[in-house]
């Protein structure tokens, strides 16, 4: 198992991962660009001013509880400012997240993960520069929000994972959600003394 990352002066960080790791790693950012592009991003209704200038985010909040969690309503008391505020920031947030989440695809890819993983033994270096190291470590909150929401994580209920049968399948992706924060910890760490 990795030991997370590692400062590299001058640079950023860098990290070696096996090939199952990096293969998960890619997986996990996979699915969150899926999920970010799957659900459209529409308005529920546009006026002719709108129309004219083009104004084509959403403006309720995602039925998926996930991107329910990655995009919160700004203004909880106010249904309609919420709405604006959601139009005219939404559909980026979504790219600048999948974009962060594509950073991770390519940098294990360039690190030498193949598109199809079948050797045994195999290891992924990837060398990280500020600039991707900080888009990895936003892409690591979103992956770990995604799934403490798909777990039903709370705070303070660590005795229930911790006691939880290690058959049980919420067992193994609560490990890699501890994997994860793991890696952003070490991530952040060496960012920081590089």
């Amino acid at each position: 198992m990795t030991t997370g990352f590692r400062p590299v002066p001058g640079l950023g960080a860098a990290a070696t991962f096996n090939g199952f790791e990096a293969d998960l790693l890619r997986s996990l950012a996979q699915q969150m660009v899926e999920l970010l592009r799957n659900e459209q991003a529409t308005p529920n209704a546009v006026d002719a001013f709108e129309a004219m200038l083009d104004f084509t985010g959403p403006t309720t909040a995602p039925e998926d509880p996930v991107l329910a969690r990655l995009f919160p309503n700004a203004y909880r008391d106010d249904e309609e400012s919420a709405a604006d505020f959601r139009r005219f920031t939404e559909a980026t947030l979504r790219d600048d997240k999948a974009r962060n989440a594509a950073d991770i695809i390519d940098q294990l890819e360039r690190g030498g993960l193949p598109t199809q993983l079948e050797e045994d033994g195999l290891t992924v270096e990837v060398e990280l520069d500020r600039a991707v190291a900080m888009s990895w470590m936003k892409s690591f909150t979103d992956i770990r929000l995604a799934l403490a929401t798909r777990l039903g994580v709370e705070e303070g209920d660590d005795d229930f994972w911790d006691a939880l049968d290690e058959d049980d399948p919420r067992a193994h992706v609560y490990d890699i959600y501890h994997w994860i924060g793991f890696l952003q910890e070490t991530l952040v760490a060496a960012v920081s003394e590089a």
